[in-house]
């Protein structure tokens, strides 16, 4: 078998041509001489003897020659590789043993890249994470200091402070919540994540938000509504479709003026379940629009400093891992719509 891998390298082959082709050219003019006889011939066999050692030394010198040069170069090429130029490859387009070696060495320099990318790509989490994070727990703070607020200021009735005190409690365990969930955000934009779905009704998690913004809403003079189809449900996780919608809601809260309008709209279609968040803010410059659901991303239109730019593109995070879409329709001064489309799996 071994003899056979050797015998497969071509380079080889070329080597058992170029010796033995000689030394037996030169042993069949060296028994031609040998039949002539006298000095002659010995002469003739000698230096016919010569002749063919002298091409095989030079047949195996280039052949030796040649395969130094190349583990030169393939040492060069890793050197690059270990110097930190993740491009640096083995130049291996021949077939044999050798070029096998560097093609192992090359799928080895392939796994290391992945690995090393994975690395990175963990540490970007990571510190994505801190700042979504961050950005999460701003919403349930702020309600907390503004139920807090109301219930120092004493103005309202014993059962507005229950009520007060039953939303603060609500805001309190979905701050818990978004800690606990700490990996799971950090994992939503790989996909990794594993949401807990079941039927639920949209008219309840549409009342649930209503509830946690109708006070931001009033006190800001601002028009906050939610309709839609009664009977409407989607399969999803709710805690996390209550916060891609939350995000939205706040999101269109905090640029739409005094005296404007949010309106939360819902619908089921025959194969889709549509879920519709409008303002009439400001609206979103057209050059800003391929880029709001970037992480961080600052609009130079806009001077707004608030927020870390981290809203739309988790909400439409969340909604992707959830099969849907999300899309934006928004212009300077008429508002913004927000759709988020899901797709009701086929029953077979």
């Amino acid at each position: 078998m071994n003899l056979l891998h050797l015998w497969a390298d071509a380079d080889i082959r070329r080597v058992f041509v170029r010796v033995l082709g000689p030394l037996a050219g030169a042993g069949l003019l060296a028994a031609a001489c040998a039949r002539v006889g006298g000095n002659a011939a010995a002469v003739g066999v000698l230096l016919c003897g010569l002749a063919a050692w002298m091409w095989a030394f030079a047949a195996l010198y280039g052949y030796f020659r040649g395969r130094d040069r190349a583990v030169q170069a393939a040492t060069a090429r890793i050197q690059a590789f270990v110097a930190g130029d993740r491009t640096a490859r083995i130049a291996c387009d021949e077939e044999g043993q050798l070029c096998r070696l560097f093609h192992e060495v090359n799928a080895l320099a392939c796994i290391l890249n992945a690995q090393a990318e994975q690395a990175d790509r963990a540490k970007a989490f990571m510190k994505q994470t801190l700042s979504d994070i961050s950005h999460q727990l701003k919403t349930p703070l702020s309600a907390l200091y503004i139920y807090n607020g109301l219930m120092q200021a004493g103005d309202g009735t014993a059962a507005d402070l229950r009520t007060f005190a039953t939303l603060s409690e609500q805001e309190l365990d979905r701050m818990q919540t978004l800690v606990q969930n700490l990996l799971k955000i950090a994992r939503l934009d790989a996909g990794a994540i594993q949401l807990e779905t079941a039927e639920e009704p949209l008219t309840e998690l549409m009342d649930e938000l209503e509830r946690r913004f109708a006070h931001r809403a009033a006190r800001e003079h601002k028009t906050l509504s939610f309709s839609g189809d009664e009977g409407a449900t989607l399969v999803c996780d709710r805690a996390w479709l209550l916060d891609a919608v939350g995000n939205l809601v706040k999101n269109a809260l905090d640029y739409t003026p005094a005296g404007g309008a949010v309106q939360v709209r819902w619908r089921a279609c025959t194969q889709m379940v549509q879920l519709t968040v409008r303002d009439t803010g400001r609206g979103i410059h057209p050059a800003d629009l391929p880029h709001v659901c970037k992480r961080f991303y600052r609009s130079r239109f806009s001077q707004d400093t608030s927020g870390a730019g981290l809203g739309l593109p988790l909400a439409k995070a969340i909604v992707e891992a959830h099969g849907g879409t999300l899309e934006i329709d928004s212009a300077p001064g008429t508002g913004t719509t927000i759709i988020l489309n899901f797709c009701i799996p086929t029953k077979l």
